[in-house]
C-alpha cells in the first residue's frame, strides 16, 4: 500500500496515459489511476480478508472508474478500447 502514496508513481501514471505529469484532470489519466489503486487494494484484501473499511474503499473506487469508463465510451469509443486493453481492465 505504500506504492499507492508515491507522488513519483502517480506523475508516472499521468504521464503515461495522460500526456504530461499535470494532466490529472483527463478521463484517462484518472481511470488509470484508479485502476492502480484498486490493484493494491485487492492485494491488500486478499491478506486482510476482515478489513472492511478497505472493501467500502475499494468499491467506492470501482464505481468511480466504471463511471469515468463510461463518460469516456460515450465520447470516444476508440480511446475507449485503447485504454481498456492497456489497462487489461476487460477480458
Amino acid at each position: 500500500m505504500a506504492e499507492y502514496s508515491s507522488k513519483e508513481k502517480v506523475q508516472e501514471i499521468f504521464t503515461q496515459y495522460g500526456g504530461n505529469a499535470n494532466n490529472s484532470g483527463s478521463a484517462e489519466s484518472q481511470i488509470a489511476l484508479f485502476t492502480f489503486r484498486i490493484k493494491a487494494l485487492s492485494e491488500h484484501l486478499k491478506t486482510n480478508k476482515k478489513d472492511h473499511s478497505c472493501r467500502r474503499s475499494l468499491l467506492t473506487l470501482v464505481g468511480k472508474r466504471r463511471s469515468l469508463l463510461n463518460y469516456l465510451m460515450k465520447k470516444d469509443i476508440e480511446q475507449y478500447r485503447i485504454l481498456i486493453e492497456k489497462l487489461g481492465i476487460r477480458k
